[in-house]
């Protein structure tokens, strides 16, 4: 990356921090579950427009996803951008730090594509719903990223634990890998009748339940020590005196690979079915987007954690095996070459995503910080991809060879 460059890209995300300190804080403030996004959708399509990006709002039918496009001509990198939480406990998960470094970037790639006269386009794409609506699965049918793509890049905040054995050495990972999950909700309906009076004239729908769960805890006996099934029971019943008529439970079901968790979720469906027929419950099922297994590009690895370097941040390049959670950015490295980075946010011991001390953490000025540290390094990725035919085709390379 030539010096006059990654000066523009350090400058443009230093001198804007203040206003992006201002994004992050907002949708932090606001969390808002899968596809009811709205306050973060208005929230950073006002800020792009107001830094004079023509943004289409309520793209892909979608009311809470949005595009911004800057430059012309040659490759083309899209910045997905993340931004929902999780219910009851906000950002979690921190995609408020997300929204911040992949608004940054794609701040930092224009400025540069500007002022030094770069041939190439830079798309910062709104993905709303990655916390179980697959939101990115379903601007992939929407055709969303139906161009020719030379990559799409975002990072993720993580605690130092979740991904390092020995933590505070690395600042980030550029290769994090995720396993493939199916989501799904059954629902078991029965019939209702007096729990006291005539119990045998019911068919309880709770009994179904149980036993589904039951069913799932003794099949996690025989199952592979990377694969991961969860459930919960979302509606259970009202009172306990009438036979139970109707529940509904939550499903994950995670295995490394698409064809592992293919064949996991085959067998969990048995057990599920099992239940009804034990108790004389129907059962049907509502189907959310697969979320695929994460591929690490290594080339745009490799990149990525080079230039970090190069401005004083330690990456590790690879992780040492596979992180047991999923993400619909997996569907997109499946379909372009991608880059999906983490980041290390200071954290309290034993704190990882989806606990609340987490959601706390990622409101921090520290978190911040990090989001824009990342965010200067996937702005040179994306810069380099753009600029360097030999990365560019080495990344469209190592996209194709990847059978995972």
């Amino acid at each position: 990356m030539p010096d006059a460059v990654r000066s523009t890209v350090i400058s443009t995300i230093d001198t804007s921090s203040t206003e992006l300190h201002d994004i992050n804080k907002k949708v932090h403030s606001h969390p808002e579950t899968a596809y009811k996004e709205y306050y973060a959708h208005d929230t950073i399509t006002a800020f792009l427009e107001a830094r004079g990006f023509q943004v289409k709002r309520s793209t892909y039918n979608l009311p809470t996803s949005f595009e911004a496009e800057y430059g012309s001509g040659g490759r083309l990198v899209i910045v997905c951008a993340e931004y929902d939480a999780l219910p009851e406990i906000g950002h979690a998960c921190g995609h408020n730090l997300i929204a911040t470094s992949s608004i940054a970037t794609f701040l930092a790639v224009a400025e540069a594509i500007k002022a030094h006269g770069i041939k190439g386009r830079v798309r910062i794409l709104g993905t709303p719903a990655e916390e179980g609506g697959g939101g990115k699965a379903k601007l992939i049918d929407a055709g969303a990223f139906k161009d020719e793509i030379a990559a799409a890049i975002m990072a993720h905040p993580v605690s130092s634990h979740q991904v390092f054995k020995k933590p505070g050495i690395y600042d980030g990972l550029a290769g994090f890998k995720l396993i493939a999950s199916h989501k799904f909700r059954t629902e078991f309906r029965g019939k209702p009748a007096h729990a006291a009076g005539e119990p045998w004239n019911g068919v309880n729908a709770l009994d179904a339940a149980v036993a589904a769960y039951t069913n799932v805890a003794l099949l996690r006996q025989q199952m592979e020590p990377d694969e991961r099934v969860h459930g919960v029971i979302e509606a259970g019943g009202t009172v306990p005196n009438v036979i139970t008529e109707y529940t509904r439970m939550n499903w994950n079901v995670r295995s490394p690979t698409k064809a592992r968790v293919d064949k996991l979720l085959d067998r969990v469906k048995s057990c599920l079915e099992a239940a009804a027929v034990a108790t004389g419950c129907k059962i049907q099922y509502i189907v959310s987007p697969t979320y695929l297994n994460l591929r690490a590009n290594r080339k745009l690895c490799e990149t990525y954690a080079r230039d970090m370097n190069a401005i004083g941040v330690s990456i590790q390049v690879e992780q040492e095996k596979d992180m047991n959670a999923s993400t619909d950015m997996g569907n997109v490295s499946h379909i372009v070459p991608s880059f999906h980075g983490a980041f290390v946010i200071p954290t309290e011991p034993g704190v990882a995503g989806h606990n609340p001390a987490f959601a706390a953490a990622a409101g921090t000025d520290d978190a911040h910080r990090a989001a824009l540290q990342s965010a200067k390094g996937m702005a040179m990725l994306a810069l380099s991809v753009l600029v360097d035919d030999r990365i560019a085709q080495q990344a469209k390379e190592d996209f194709e060879g990847d059978d995972d």
